[in-house]
């Protein structure tokens, strides 16, 4: 009887400390403040919109930089600009005919 009570003990915990990493695994993944230095837009790769609506508990734009992320207010000036610029260069990016190949050399000639 006794081993059936601190089996049931042990499953309780469990449960608790899964619970609990679940948690804040997720919680790592939201902006809990914003960054305050701007980053210029040739540094930046793209960004991604975080709202509240999805347990985070700030409205941010997570700016994608080589090797790290930054949260930044989106009603800033400068975030707003940053991501114009962005959206521009992807504009830009998708309006370029994609290159030839080169390496395959010139067309064989038809006897």
């Amino acid at each position: 009887m006794a081993s059936g009570k601190v089996g049931l003990l042990a499953l309780l915990c469990s449960l608790v400390i899964l619970g609990t990493f679940i948690d804040s695994t997720h919680s790592a993944s939201c902006c809990m403040m914003y960054a305050s230095r701007r980053w210029k837009c040739q540094r930046l790769m793209g960004y991604t919109i975080q709202t509240i609506v999805h347990s985070c508990d700030i409205n941010a734009v997570i700016f994608h930089l080589p090797g790290r992320f930054v949260c930044a207010d989106p009603s800033s000036k400068s975030t707003q600009r940053a991501m114009q610029c962005l959206n521009e260069r992807k504009t830009k990016r998708s309006q370029i005919p994609p290159r030839q190949n080169l390496t395959s050399g010139p067309a064989p000639l038809s006897t």
